[in-house]
């Protein structure tokens, strides 16, 4: 099913897009005409969601998970985007090896003049075909375990994915291995807006420190990640 990228608000108004979208799906796909849309306990997602449903999507029902249990049982959160952005972030430190390894260019260079969207998309590409059907699987367990195939046990952390993420840093002359460990272990929270002025501070101070410095900060690469 196409991923619908709306804002919240927009999403529900006359079931423009949810209901058509799903519909779509069930019918395209033989289904029956049955779809559960599971939601975060969150102020943006409000009780009565499923008012704006016009009638001919009545066969959608919205439940929402119980409060302040967002960690324990949705399924994305079982590892999968975690184990994801540790995978996002090898196959970003191998393009910028590669990049550097093979031309003239400095990491500096290519990150502020050569980086774009097309280059981010194909990692995020590469990133998502590394978690398996058994991965995502396997991230149901707590919350519906009787969909979990037999002999799937929940998903650990990818270490192997972190010793690699480490060795590419240092082919890049990264300086310190707890600064990239430090990189990668914390894609497991989101930095606060003030966490995020203190991190654009950091790298301007380094900038200015080092005005003629052609080596990309750990600092500024942990910015531009988020």
């Amino acid at each position: 099913m196409p991923r619908l990228g709306s804002h919240a608000s927009s999403l529900w108004t006359g079931s423009i897009r949810l209901g058509p979208a799903v519909k779509r799906y069930l019918v395209d796909n033989d289904l029956p005409l049955k779809a559960l849309l599971l939601l975060d306990n969150a102020p943006a997602h409000p009780p009565g969601l499923e008012d704006d449903l016009l009638e001919e999507f009545s066969f959608i029902k919205i439940m929402f998970l119980p409060p302040n249990t967002t960690p324990v049982l949705q399924p994305m959160d079982q590892q999968v985007i975690v184990n994801f952005k540790k995978r996002y972030t090898k196959e970003l430190f191998r393009c910028c090896f590669e990049v550097t390894d093979t031309t003239n260019l400095t990491l500096l260079e290519f990150w502020r003049e050569h980086f774009d969207i097309v280059i981010c998309l194909k990692l995020i590409t590469m990133a998502w075909d590394g978690i398996s059907q058994r991965n995502l699987n396997s991230a149901w367990l707590n919350l519906w375990p009787e969909c979990v195939a037999t002999g799937v046990s929940a998903l650990a952390p990818e270490s192997r994915v972190m010793e690699d993420i480490v060795a590419l840093g240092r082919n890049m002359d990264f300086e310190v291995t707890e600064d990239i460990c430090e990189l990668v272990e914390g894609h497991n929270q989101d930095l606060s807006t003030q966490e995020l002025f203190e991190l654009q501070a950091e790298v301007t101070e380094e900038q200015e420190e080092e005005p003629g410095e052609e080596q990309l900060s750990t600092s500024e690469l942990k910015l531009l990640h988020q």
